[in-house]
C-alpha cells in the first residue's frame, strides 16, 4: 500500500512514513502541485491511495466512488509530525480498509 499526498500535506510525510507506507509520493514530487481534482485522481487510481486534507476530493469520492480510494485526514492546520503520528496510530485502520476494494477511511484527528 502506498501513498499520493494532496498538496495540503507535506511532502516530508514521504520520507517520515517510508518503513509503513514505502513508495508513496507527493502530488509536488510527481509533478501535480497545481493539477486539478480530476488528474490527481487519475493519478491515484493507477498508483495508489489519495491522502487529502480536505474536504474536496472526500466529496468526489463519495460520488464517483473507487478508485481512487482515499484516507481522509480531518485534522485542522498543524505540525507535520502531529499528522505522521496520527497516521501511525491509525495504520491498523488504514490498512483495513486497503482490503476492502469498496471502502476508505476517514482518520479523525484523534487517529483510531
Amino acid at each position: 500500500m502506498r501513498f499520493l499526498l494532496d498538496q495540503n500535506l507535506s511532502h516530508l510525510l514521504v520520507s517520515r512514513l517510508a518503513d509503513l507506507f514505502p513508495r508513496s509520493q507527493h502530488v509536488r514530487l510527481v509533478g501535480l502541485e497545481r493539477a486539478n481534482d480530476p488528474a490527481v485522481c487519475n493519478y491515484a487510481a493507477e498508483n495508489g491511495f489519495i491522502v487529502p486534507k480536505d474536504s474536496d476530493l472526500h466529496q468526489r469520492s463519495l460520488v464517483l466512488g473507487p478508485p481512487p480510494k482515499l484516507i481522509w485526514l480531518r485534522v485542522g492546520n498543524g505540525p507535520t509530525h502531529q499528522v505522521e503520528q496520527l497516521i501511525r496510530d491509525s495504520e491498523a485502520q488504514i490498512r483495513a480498509s486497503g482490503e476492502d476494494p469498496g471502502e476508505s477511511a476517514e482518520l479523525p484527528s484523534g487517529g483510531s
